[in-house]
């Protein structure tokens, strides 16, 4: 990740300046686009991303690229921003986070949960029954797969992190041993 804090300011903005579930779609969609044509050209974010480079005609290749399917005026409006600010480079963490932020903004809390294998759909129902019973609210988990993890499950909300982990008991069982 280039600049995750940065990444997020951009996404916040974005998901605030939308305002219905066709909006967020149509948006995001677009700019999932130009994000995967980006990552697809080896050449194209280096030139976009040069100093060397007149705003001008990085406008105009934007311009170019956009004619075949011409996007939002949102979104047109928000990659002049990210192009005016020379961002290019983090739509790929900023497309990462919006729909995240867009599920907090419906007030669904979202959880990424790391363990060691893949949990079976009953573990996965379970947990999201246990942690919307005691969050109040509907939540979003987002699976990942830890090898590091040597049994158990490692929760994270935000800054959070509910280590369930046998790793994490293990570092708890040490500091106690080291405190006497």
């Amino acid at each position: 990740m280039k600049n995750p804090t940065l990444a997020r300011r951009y996404a916040k903005g974005l998901v605030g300046a939308l305002h219905q579930e066709s909006e967020y779609a149509a948006v995001y969609a677009e700019l999932s686009a130009i994000g995967s044509l980006l990552e697809a050209s080896r050449e194209l974010p280096k030139v976009l991303e040069s100093p060397f480079v007149p705003k001008k005609k990085k406008d105009q290749i934007i311009r170019n690229i956009l004619a075949a399917s011409p996007p939002s005026e949102k979104t047109a409006r928000f990659l002049d921003l990210l192009l005016a600010h020379n961002r290019l480079d983090v739509l790929a963490e900023i497309l990462r986070a919006v729909p995240l932020l867009w599920k907090e903004r419906q007030g669904v809390q979202t959880f990424e949960v790391n363990s060691a294998v893949s949990l079976t759909d009953q573990q996965r129902e379970r947990l999201r029954a246990q942690l919307e019973r005691l969050e109040g609210n509907p939540v979003f988990l987002d699976y990942r797969i830890d090898p590091g993890l040597v049994g158990g499950l490692s929760l994270r909300k935000g800054n959070v992190i509910y280590d369930a982990s046998i790793q994490g008991r293990l570092a708890k069982l040490k500091q106690k041993m080291i405190e006497g």
